[in-house]
């Protein structure tokens, strides 16, 4: 239950922070452009919090469907407008102005990315060094010559000090369907370059969890102590008075020797009682722990809310932490904000032409889940959930389909290249397209994460 709630709060608080940024972009422009804002709403629906603000009284509205959200501005073609207003209403201000007010909503998801992204490298990504330890005998990985005990230095000349920027270039490649180049250090410090193909594997293998597998590279784990740092509130660990510094000895007679194994022992038993052994203050304890159910992947597991003890000197060895410093950083957030939106677009393609499955689209609920995990994992992983989700929005609603953004952008280009506005009937028509169109994804998601969650 505890976790359905940071899941479910996590995911409003997500939302609406992307919406009111995204509606912010509109409602900015539009202000500069001197249009008369009526509302500015965050979700939809019966209002459950209402406020005027500003000189032309404009309301701000917080609706109880925090799906989306909207800039009401001043219009004749949805109403009166006193002809002292005129000038302020919408549709009668420029093509260039219009444009700039349309546009300006997913620009701000994408400048919101930028942000998070440089919060993110300032503050310094940790990660576990990106050293293999082992090697599956006839896979990618072996017959492009690495060994076990490499270190991956760089791909493709971008250096790696975690296993997170390993995976984010591999992506970024197994979607173009490229090979790379890696700079690898073996265990004697010496420095050797190989040729990887990535383009063996499929975006639905790598969405699917295969990629290390398909590739056969096992990373290299550190041995972590089985010592519980934090104990989440309302969480199964806690019912079971489990405590900061507990140390697991045996679950139901049966050694654990690491945390790994630990995590392991929990995932494979939801709902089932378990006897636990641990050492606390020098005194062995046993304790009744029963871990709750949750779906991940489409899979059952179990969990405690536990979190691990990483204070441990040989934890911190393996540890490696991407930052910089504010320049770099900046720079770095953009190219990673370019690369993100061109990925996406990308992976959309191939959706289009069989090359990706549609059972990689995410609904409501899956969002929902990955809001919740990342906020648990602490500042830096929710706000990279934060970035991908607000890039997402900003490409999808560039796209040039009624409803969205990008469907009032192309008739705009249209209007430019015609002379005049593209008539009411086809704007009609297209409206109908539109939501027969969204409707159809939204399905699509909503199935998809039905199926995950049945597993």
């Amino acid at each position: 239950m505890m976790d359905f709630i940071q899941s479910l709060t996590s995911f409003i608080l997500a939302l609406g922070v992307l919406i009111t940024f995204h509606e912010f972009g509109h409602f900015w422009v539009a202000r500069l452009c001197d249009v008369k804002i009526l509302r500015f709403s965050v979700g939809f629906g019966r209002p459950i919090y209402r406020r005027l603000f500003g000189r032309d009284r404009s309301e701000f509205v917080i609706a109880i469907l925090p799906l989306g959200g909207y800039v009401k501005m001043l219009d004749e073609r949805e109403g009166t407008v006193l002809s002292a207003e005129a000038h302020r209403a919408f549709n009668n201000k420029s093509i260039s102005r219009r444009f700039a007010i349309v546009v300006a909503g997913p620009v701000f998801n994408f400048i919101f990315a930028i942000m998070a992204y440089w919060l993110m490298y300032t503050v310094g990504i940790t990660g576990l060094k990106p050293t293999i330890g082992d090697i599956e005998n006839g896979s990618i990985a072996q017959q492009a010559g690495i060994e076990a005990g490499d270190e991956i230095i760089s791909v493709d000349h971008q250096p790696t000090p975690t296993w997170s920027s390993v995976i984010d270039v591999f992506i970024e490649r197994i979607v173009e369907e490229k090979q790379v180049n890696f700079v690898l250090k073996d265990a004697r410090g010496n420095e050797k370059i190989t040729r990887v193909d990535l383009s063996r594997i499929s975006i639905d293998d790598m969405a699917g969890g295969r990629l290390m597998s398909i590739l056969g590279i096992l990373p290299e784990q550190p041995v972590i102590p089985a010592v519980i740092g934090e104990v989440v509130k309302g969480g199964a660990a806690q019912r079971a008075a489990l405590q900061a510094g507990d140390k697991i000895l045996a679950v139901d007679g049966v050694r654990v020797n690491d945390w790994l194994e630990w995590v392991e022992i929990i995932r494979k038993s939801p709902e089932k009682q378990l006897r636990i052994e641990l050492q606390r203050d020098g005194a062995i304890i046993t304790r009744e722990l029963t871990p709750v159910t949750e779906v991940a992947d489409g899979e059952r597991i179990g969990r405690i809310g536990a979190i691990v003890d990483t204070s441990f000197q040989e934890h911190r060895s393996r540890t490696a932490i991407e930052s910089y410093s504010l320049g770099p950083a900046l720079v770095k957030a953009t190219v990673k904000t370019l690369d993100m939106s061109i990925m996406t677009l990308r992976i959309l393609g191939k959706m289009l032409v069989g090359k990706a499955s549609v059972k990689n689209l995410s609904g409501p609920i899956s969002i929902a889940q990955y809001a919740g995990h990342s906020a648990e994992l602490g500042l830096v992983a929710f706000l990279s959930f934060l970035a991908i989700v607000s890039v997402s929005l900003g490409v999808l609603n560039l796209l040039p389909i009624p409803l969205l953004d990008g469907g009032h952008l192309l008739y705009y280009l249209i209007e430019l290249f015609k002379g005049s506005p593209v008539s009411e009937t086809v704007q009609v028509i297209g409206q109908q397209l539109g939501l027969a169109i969204l409707l159809g994804l939204m399905g699509l998601a909503f199935y998809n994460d039905i199926l995950r969650l049945a597993g």
